[in-house]
């Protein structure tokens, strides 16, 4: 599984440890940045590369983790594009959630909000949990899908 992970600079920190512990258990990681840290950089910038991919080639094993300061405007950034699902997650509970009930594809963080290792169990879990596929969420997604073919973005 490819991961595809971008922060501003609020979020850099934890998403060079985040790079390092998904690494560490056997994930292949993509940083689309920032690749040093800026403090006049803008979030949107990055979450919306990792929106991109996953949009465009959201049917593989690939999934995404964007982070900034509070995880909001990241994660309204990455909900713009069609077929991206984001759960800005503040526990392992509702990560899990997240992708057995409605198949999250990024998960989007809060990182002046949570500490390292709280972080990391969420990223597991996130990444551990399989989509249910059980009939009433693949209806409630394909209304979701249906809603983004008659929004014009």
């Amino acid at each position: 599984m490819i991961i595809y992970i971008a922060s501003d600079h609020r979020g850099f920190q934890l998403k060079e440890a985040l790079k390092n512990f998904l690494k560490a258990n056997g994930y292949t990681v993509e940083d689309l940045g920032n690749s040093r840290l800026d403090k006049e950089d803008d979030y949107p910038d990055f979450a919306a590369k990792v929106a991109k991919i996953i949009s465009e080639d959201y049917y593989n094993e690939r999934r995404g983790i964007v982070l900034c300061g509070s995880g909001v405007g990241v994660d309204i950034v990455v909900n713009k594009f069609p077929r991206v699902r984001s759960v800005l997650a503040i526990s392992p509970d509702q990560a899990s959630v997240s992708r057995n009930d409605d198949d999250t594809n990024v998960l989007s963080l809060a990182a002046d909000f949570m500490e390292e290792e709280k972080v990391k169990k969420i990223v597991s879990v996130w990444l551990q949990t399989p989509f249910a596929g059980e009939a009433k969420n693949k209806r409630r997604l394909d209304k979701i899908a249906e809603i983004e073919k008659t929004i014009n973005i």
